[in-house]
């Protein structure tokens, strides 16, 4: 397997062709200044050791040190190992409410930021598994596809408010439909969906949507966020809290916890349901759960190893340029002596 590290430094090579057509440029200024104030026949005398062809050796030879000090620094490699890497694991796909209610602050610091935690905590216990992320309010859309990238997943997950969805609501039945397409369908892996929502529903049947899951053999977890006693919903303006979200009678809206939804909608997923708290020790329960579940092999084949060689073509063009600048536009004196026809060649 080869391939350059850097490969957009390669556009260095159109230096060469610029060279020659100046190269050839001056040769032609500097031959017709000279017959400009001089006889074709007195050039040899007046200028007799220029030579005509080591300017052209030392023009080669600094296109060929462009030319390997240019792949040099794209930094040629070759994958010198090709190894087949055998993986078990399940597919997850968070479903993660981003509706306003989301913002209450009965979680530390508040719902959404715990669940962010949540899942910053279950991408830290994972090891072969592939995750995604889906976000719902009123709509669901996929914020990040199956994929075994932890990092990425982080990065995706820390960019995550409640604004990236315009539509508020919460449609937890069209966050399931959505993770279950989200699969890949020729993945014999095993297929689980985390659920992260405070379970105010007030779109779909998530119920329903849970149990058509479980038929297709995709377990469906759940994570309650809130408290019973509930918790009004902040405003901000400009990054500073503006008070709390009210209703059309002025009255300050309280959003509590829908457990039973959520059990529910566990119960038909074939999955667990736990509520979140301050603590992580709930959690442990999906953790665990996820665990359990068959692993499925799968093997990835990679070049698990690449070798630079940009050492090679930087000596070469160093050496190009050492003969260059050794090199002068004299005539050799030791071919002038071996003239066997009375004419200067060098």
């Amino acid at each position: 397997m080869f391939r350059f590290e850097n490969i957009d430094y390669l556009y260095g090579l159109l230096a060469i062709p610029l060279l020659i057509v100046i190269y050839i440029l001056v040769r032609r200024w500097r031959k017709k200044a000279l017959l400009s104030f001089l006889d074709t026949n007195l050039v040899s005398f007046i200028i007799p050791d220029d030579s005509k062809t080591k300017p052209v050796i030392k023009m080669l030879l600094m296109c060929f040190a462009i030319l390997f000090l240019t792949v040099g620094i794209a930094n040629p490699q070759i994958g010198s190992k090709l190894e087949e890497i055998k993986r078990e694991g399940v597919d997850i796909i968070i479903a993660l409410d981003v509706s306003n209610s989301m913002k209450a602050e009965d979680l530390y610091p508040n719902r959404l930021e715990k669940a962010k935690q949540a899942i910053s905590k279950l991408l830290d216990n994972l090891k072969d598994d592939r995750i995604g992320i889906v976000v719902f309010a009123g709509q669901a859309y996929v914020q990040l596809p199956v994929t075994s990238d932890y990092a990425a997943a982080k990065l995706f997950l820390n960019s995550i408010d409640t604004d990236i969805i315009p539509t508020q609501g919460t449609a937890i039945g069209f966050a399931i439909e959505l993770s279950m397409n989200s699969f890949d369908k020729n993945s014999k892996t095993a297929k689980s969906i985390i659920v992260i929502t405070d379970g105010e529903n007030h779109e779909d049947d998530a119920i329903k949507m849970a149990e058509f899951a479980a038929e297709k053999k995709i377990t469906v977890h759940t994570i309650g966020m809130g408290s019973e006693n509930g918790s009004p919903i902040p405003l901000f303006l400009n990054g500073k809290s503006n008070g709390y979200r009210k209703d059309k009678e002025n009255n300050t809206v309280i959003t509590k916890i829908n457990e039973q939804l959520l059990q529910d909608v566990a119960s038909a997923g074939k999955g667990v349901y736990v509520r979140a708290s301050n603590s992580q020790d709930a959690l442990n329960t999906i953790f665990d759960k996820i665990n359990s579940m068959q692993k499925t092999e799968f093997g990835n084949k990679i070049y698990s190893d690449y070798e630079d060689r940009f050492q090679y073509f930087i000596a070469a063009a160093m050496l190009f340029l050492i003969i260059e600048l050794l090199l002068n536009n004299r005539k050799s004196k030791f071919w002038n002596k071996l003239n066997l026809f009375g004419e200067n060649y060098v």
